[in-house]
């Protein structure tokens, strides 16, 4: 029997989507066939988990840059705030320094205010009687002494010479020894005596060389200052 096919298209068109019907299943069924083998699947396995293993460590770097990246901001922030910090307890420093040292100038210069009245103090409570002075000065008084040798205590002993008249032998030797006792002065040193006329009569002149001595805070005697009002 002859058959006619009066609409070409419409077996074709069947015959082809049979086909392809045909194609997808043998596809999948040669996949199928193939994940049946247990060293592919070990295979794809490893290299998805190789792959999300890769994505996790760049994520985890990337993520730790970032925090290394914002420490170090903050650090260099710290760290700009910190040296403004330093140079400003630095600056204190230094004039806190300033000060001590000018404190320290003021109080030893305020010190020696009252050397020459112990001096003087010394000098008459050793004089014996019958005997005069006429001069006390300070021998080394051209000596700079500077404030710093003052706060320091590098500052020079005072010089001090006496010069003096009595009318007994006697008495320049005394005076030296009770000059000698007191704790104000040290080294006294008898440079020389003469004869010398004065009103008529015989008389002795001296010469003493002796230095200042600070003394012990125990050999000092304070007196508080009483001002009465009115």
């Amino acid at each position: 029997m002859i058959e006619i096919n009066l609409l070409p298209g419409a077996r074709k068109k069947t015959k082809s989507s049979g086909s392809s019907s045909v194609d997808v299943r043998a596809m999948f069924g040669g996949l199928a066939e193939r994940f049946k083998d247990p060293w592919l699947g070990f295979a794809i396995g490893g290299a998805v988990v190789g792959l999300a293993v890769i994505g996790w460590l760049e994520w985890s770097q990337r993520r730790e840059r970032a925090d290394l990246v914002e420490q170090e901001r903050i650090a260099v922030q710290d760290s700009a705030k910190y040296d403004v910090l330093v140079k400003d307890m630095r600056k204190i420093e230094a004039q806190r320094d300033s000060i001590v040292r000018q404190m320290a100038v003021i109080a030893a210069i305020d010190g020696e205010r009252f050397v020459w009245p112990h001096v003087m103090d010394e000098i008459s409570r050793a004089l014996p009687t019958y005997t005069w002075l006429k001069t006390v000065n300070q021998s080394n008084g051209g000596a700079v002494i500077t404030p710093e040798q003052i706060a320091a205590g590098l500052a020079p002993k005072m010089a001090i010479r006496v010069i003096g008249i009595t009318v007994d032998v006697q008495a320049v030797t005394i005076f030296a020894k009770q000059l000698e006792a007191s704790p104000f002065l040290e080294g006294v040193v008898i440079q020389g005596t003469k004869t010398e006329r004065l009103e008529g009569k015989d008389v002795i002149e001296f010469t003493f060389d002796m230095t200042y001595s600070k003394p012990e805070a125990s050999a000092i005697r304070t007196t508080p200052l009483t001002i009465a009002v009115r």
